[in-house]
């Protein structure tokens, strides 16, 4: 097998789970409220911390005096 084969065959494993795990979390209940609170933790918490820290070093690499 050529290294794109097997790139090509990870490739629709990794897209069959994908679909599999979606199907799985829109079927069950509980597992919906789970994904639903990481997604808002994730966009609540993390989100903000990157926007803030791409700004960050945007600023210190645009040479403009710190403030």
């Amino acid at each position: 097998m050529t290294n794109q084969r097997a790139e090509q065959a990870a490739n629709i494993l990794l897209a069959a789970a994908a679909v599999g795990v979606t199907v799985a979390v829109l079927r069950t209940p509980a597992l919906r409220r789970v994904v639903w609170r990481l997604a808002v933790t994730a966009l609540t918490g993390t989100l903000p911390v990157w926007v803030a820290r791409e700004v960050r070093h945007a600023w210190s690499e645009s040479g403009s005096p710190h403030v």
